[in-house]
């Protein structure tokens, strides 16, 4: 998508002139003339795109399937922790734990697993944020968004089981090193990546 923009952009120049002829041949208004640049632009972005196999749809497809199966996960973690679904698994449980969290049903008092997760989650963001070399006021808000989101689950996890805290401190952990992953240039390289103009040689 990125790679994209230098060529939409030299396209919707030439657009823009090809309507602003044909519209003072046939006499357009200002109106008409900006309806059809914007309807020809969007059939030729949508052309791009399709040429790419590259629609911005296909990036949040991931998304649908991820917070699903987060919500499900934390959810199915919760009633094992309390013996919603049979003691059996609840006293598993209470002596499954490791280290400081040995009781995966109580929260952890340490607040070691909710500030952990508080930061990694910080660190993927602003890890989207340092990629983004023009950024927009959506996007600005967004970012803050996700920050305020970050701090706010720091008081949550350290309110719920260990179970579901150690879950989503692991499931952040990967998301972290997949953008740590996906940051470096050799991996790129070996993975075929095309090189985009916010990519760095170095990158950490």
């Amino acid at each position: 998508l990125e790679n994209l923009q230098p060529e939409i952009k030299k396209l919707a120049e030439r657009l823009r002139y090809e309507v602003s002829v044909r519209g003072k041949q046939l006499g357009w208004s200002e109106k008409v003339a900006r309806f059809h640049f914007k309807k020809n632009l969007r059939r030729i972005i949508t052309e791009l795109y399709i040429r790419d196999n590259c629609h911005p749809f296909k990036a949040t497809l991931l998304v649908w399937v991820q917070i699903p199966m987060w919500v499900c996960v934390s959810l199915a973690l919760r009633n094992c922790s309390v013996g919603a679904m049979d003691s059996g698994v609840q006293e598993q449980f209470s002596a499954g734990g490791a280290l400081w969290f040995t009781d995966l049903t109580a929260p952890d008092s340490t607040w070691i697993l909710p500030v952990s997760l508080g930061l990694v989650n910080l660190l993927i963001v602003e890890i989207f944020a340092s990629q983004k070399m023009e950024v927009s006021r959506v996007q600005k808000l967004a970012t803050n968004f996700f920050r305020v989101v970050s701090v706010v689950m720091i008081p949550v996890a350290a309110t719920v089981p260990s179970s579901m805290a150690l879950y989503w401190l692991s499931s952040s952990f990967v998301g972290l090193s997949h953008n740590l992953l996906l940051r470096s240039p050799t991996f790129r390289r070996l993975c075929c990546i095309p090189r985009t103009k916010s990519d760095s040689d170095t990158p950490y």
